[in-house]
């Protein structure tokens, strides 16, 4: 896997129109860093029947194309729908492009060949996967590319994604399931953590909403110092361990056969499943 941090270019220079395919939340925060890296909303297209009300928002504060009529094919379109939703989708996919568009895909599973179904032959195609923490530009993306992306498409394909956060490129697209069950649940797995944490505070006689905000704090801090450290998760988690101490009776019972790690494994296995059972 070859990565690249987020860079912050004057502006977004797509050579055209784009039309973002489903604007949810994960499609809405794609948009929005799309704007403050310099996109033009004029240039822009939204496809969504019933976009979030924040969205809807943001839509009409920069005066940005909200289902109009079809257009001339964009430059780029992006498909942000949910990936249950492809199938029906595909006739108003196909209205929308034309030989020479770029279509990113953010569908869970969906993979390069069945995105480039029923699409014009030789279309360029990148598959990727972006998380939640992209709505604060805290993402991490990670995409992949069929034989029909030329090095300007590719490049053009990086700062879209780069726009929420840290991005990376992989070569086998196989890696795809298992960068899902990774990255793309993996915020769930943290806020379960937090969600956990707080209960098990409570447990211990915390009144909730101590609990909480030490739970919250907590796992917010230790995500930013993990961040910062140019130490591994490993040492860090080994400095705070002091032989015999409270630290150590909890780690004990969190890493012990039946505990943290074999759970997450079986978790990003189920997650990486999932992903393959989407696959289409």
């Amino acid at each position: 896997m070859s990565g690249a941090e987020a860079s912050t270019p004057p502006g977004l220079a797509l050579g055209g129109r784009l039309v973002l395919f489903g604007a949810g939340k994960m499609g809405g925060a794609l948009l929005n860093g799309w704007l403050k890296l310099g996109l033009d909303p004029a240039s822009v297209v939204v496809r969504d029947p019933a976009p979030p009300a924040e969205v809807r928002e943001l839509v009409e504060a920069q005066r940005i194309a909200l289902n109009p009529p079809a257009p001339a094919a964009p430059a780029v379109l992006v498909l942000a729908i949910k990936p249950q939703m492809l199938d029906e989708a595909r006739p108003l996919i196909a209205q929308e492009i034309a030989a020479g568009t770029l279509v990113v895909s953010i569908l869970a599973g969906k993979t390069l060949a069945g995105l480039a179904r029923g699409l014009p032959a030789g279309t360029a195609v990148v598959r990727a996967m972006p998380n939640t923490p992209a709505a604060i530009g805290r993402g991490i993306t990670v995409a992949v590319a069929n034989a029909h992306v030329a090095p300007a498409a590719r490049a053009k394909a990086e700062a879209l994604l780069a726009a929420t956060g840290e991005f990376a490129w992989i070569d086998d697209e196989a890696l795809m399931d298992a960068v899902t069950a990774v990255s793309g649940s993996g915020p769930a797995y943290v806020f379960l953590l937090a969600e956990s944490l707080a209960r098990a505070g409570i447990a211990a006689g915390l009144v909730p909403a101590l609990a909480e905000r030490l739970a919250r704090a907590t796992v917010a801090g230790s995500g930013a110092l993990l961040e910062r450290s140019e130490e591994s998760a490993e040492a860090l988690r080994r400095a705070v361990t002091s032989p015999g101490g409270t630290t150590a009776a909890a780690l004990e019972v969190l890493m012990s056969g039946e505990g943290l790690a074999p759970l997450l494994e079986r978790a990003v296995r189920a997650a990486a499943a999932r992903s393959r059972a989407l696959a289409g």
